[in-house]
């Protein structure tokens, strides 16, 4: 069941109030990483992750909650990632791409020999932690749909800030799902609002089942070789980052 809850700003959001199971057997596959900068604010984002929370088979990380001095745990993360199946970001965009710390647990967590790249290792796992797992992003927006247009004030289609989170994906061998966005998330109604939550929190117990996925191939990983990386950081440039220098 869905409750609408008010916060002292006056904003309105949408909660959920079925609970995880305490079945102790289930083992969840699937990572969902919430990342919102002032949840307090948050009217589609905050109760997205709530309705995460309530399935037993998903594992949810509030980054923001977490990590609030950037102080990333990159080993934890890690271990997260390769007990899951499926990897969700779930964030508002914020000038055209994702919050602060997302990006920063991109950047730390996806390192050069474990996610992507040839790596130290020894044989075939070197830099393939990730392959043939799925990467989905749940994304809002402030803006309306009809805003991502070239005769609109965002100038282009939606679909034209994709290709960082997509290459993300292929660089480290991962299926890049169709996003499920919600436009305009400051001031579409209620009902819209918790339809979109009905449909996460569906989409998420149904996963793999989506009918779409039959026909996505998967990516094979783009290996990345080590004549290309950095052999230390460079005037502070993180050297997992995808061309730091």
């Amino acid at each position: 069941m869905l409750l609408l809850f008010r916060y002292g700003n006056g904003m309105d959001t949408v909660l959920t109030t079925t609970h995880k199971t305490t079945d102790d057997t289930a083992n969840p596959d699937i990572y969902v990483i919430a990342a919102h900068p002032a949840w307090r604010e948050s009217r589609v984002n905050r109760p997205l992750m709530e309705a995460a929370k309530a399935l037993p088979r998903v594992q949810v990380q509030d980054l923001y909650s977490s990590y609030p001095d950037y102080a990333i745990d990159v080993p934890q993360e890690q271990a997260a990632l390769e007990r899951a199946r499926l990897v969700v970001l779930v964030h508002p965009l914020q000038w055209y791409s994702m919050p602060a710390l997302q990006k920063l647990w991109l950047d730390d967590v996806l390192t050069y020999g474990w996610a992507y790249g040839e790596g130290d290792g020894d044989g075939e796992s070197r830099g393939r932690a990730l392959e043939g797992k799925d990467l989905w992003l749940v994304a809002t927006t402030g803006g309306p749909e009809e805003s991502y247009h070239p005769q609109g004030y965002n100038r282009y289609f939606f679909d034209a800030f994709l290709p960082p989170y997509e290459q993300t994906a292929a660089l480290c061998g991962m299926r890049f799902l169709p996003p499920l966005v919600l436009h305009g998330a400051h001031t579409v109604d209620r009902q819209t609002v918790a339809g979109h939550i009905e449909t996460f929190s569906q989409r998420l117990q149904s996963y793999p089942d989506w009918p779409e996925l039959e026909d996505l191939e998967q990516c094979a990983a783009c290996v990345v070789p080590m004549r290309d990386r950095s052999v230390a950081n460079d005037e502070g440039a993180n050297a997992n980052a995808v061309g730091a220098s």
